[in-house]
């Protein structure tokens, strides 16, 4: 099973692409967080929090979900999304073969009143 949940912020705002002869994708970046304390115990009060930040690359194919997402998740909006992990190849500018791991959204959940504006 090929399944992914993500729980984060939005890192910048959506951009629509079309490659010519397919269909179009919205495409965005999350930011996830993880947290914990270091020390000599799980249960103890002491020791250090580190954080670690993850940086997810999510395409939105699904034609309604692209659209609303493309028009209403902006920068800094805390979302859920849930789908596919998808590993790719591209060849760069410079000719360089270079590996991409994509999530393939099949859901968005917005849950920040920061998500919702209208695109300018």
């Amino acid at each position: 099973m090929n399944r992914v949940q993500l729980l984060g912020r939005v890192g910048q705002d959506p951009i629509m692409r079309q490659v010519e002869g397919k269909n179009p994708v919205t495409i965005f970046s999350l930011a996830t967080n993880e947290m914990w304390r270091t020390g000599d115990s799980e249960v103890s009060q002491g020791g250090d929090i580190s954080q670690k930040t993850t940086w997810h690359r999510i395409s939105v194919f699904r034609p309604g979900l692209r659209d609303v997402t493309y028009q209403y998740v902006r920068k800094g909006a805390r979302i859920f999304v849930e789908g596919k992990i998808d590993y790719g190849e591209y060849t760069d500018k410079n000719n360089v073969r270079r590996q991409a791991t994509t999530i393939i959204a099949d859901n968005v959940i917005f849950l920040s009143d920061g998500s919702v504006r209208d695109k300018m």
